[in-house]
């Protein structure tokens, strides 16, 4: 069933966003270093790597320079008009053919470079190698902005996201593996599309009631 939704969403957004990814395309092959898409090495499901898709918005040696697979808010290897695409989420879009590839569903943890997987503890690496990855999950909503999360904490960034992030972002993708259904997942694509608009929003944790206990550095 998942399959199938995955299927029909995915190829209906790729046709009534067509009028968006159009001019996309067009700005980024005439503008920034003329490239289009970007592929990115990601653990998927049973810990398989597959190519991410995405829009380019970064330098292209982006993950030989300066922090490497991490972004950090106002990142100088990201490119003006790649600032714009990814405040909006854009750049993800791509991603609709990875899951009409089967590489990814519409709702499922994000799936991470090989190194920063490795920062997950072993439950979480054992949860997450169970489910397909998804272009939004609970994980992403609460971290929609973890590049001013990490920019707060004024520490070392790699150091940041294996101390703070990946063990509570665990924790959240934990708790998708034990209540993910079908009306889960149409929820979190609405608080998906909510947080864009209002990006302070506790709703998420308002409708999911249950989820993990915000860490008290999350409170600050």
């Amino acid at each position: 069933m998942k399959r199938f939704f995955d299927i029909l969403l995915s190829g209906f957004a790729v046709i009534v966003l067509s009028p968006l990814l159009i001019p996309v395309i067009i700005i980024l092959k005439l503008t920034g270093e003329h490239y289009i898409f970007y592929k990115q090495k990601r653990v998927g499901r049973g810990g398989k790597t597959f190519g991410l898709l995405k829009f380019a918005t970064m330098l292209k040696d982006s993950p030989n320079i300066g922090t490497g697979d991490i972004t950090t808010k106002n990142d100088p290897r990201v490119l003006p008009f790649g600032a714009f695409l990814r405040k909006t989420k854009i750049n993800e879009l791509p991603q609709l053919f990875n899951i009409l590839l089967g590489d990814m569903s519409i709702i499922g943890p994000r799936p991470l470079t090989e190194k920063n997987f490795s920062y997950y503890s072993p439950e979480a690496k054992e949860s997450i190698s169970k489910l397909v990855p998804g272009l939004s999950g609970i994980g992403s909503i609460v971290f929609r902005d973890e590049e001013a999360i990490m920019a707060k904490m004024n520490m070392d960034y790699t150091e940041c996201y294996k101390t703070y992030i990946a063990p509570y972002k665990g924790d959240l993708e934990i708790w998708y593996l034990h209540h993910h259904n079908i009306w889960i997942d149409f929820l979190i694509i609405f608080l998906t599309a909510w947080v864009v608009i209002f990006p302070a929003s506790q709703l998420p944790y308002k409708c999911l009631k249950n989820l993990p206990a915000k860490p008290a550095w999350m409170e600050e």
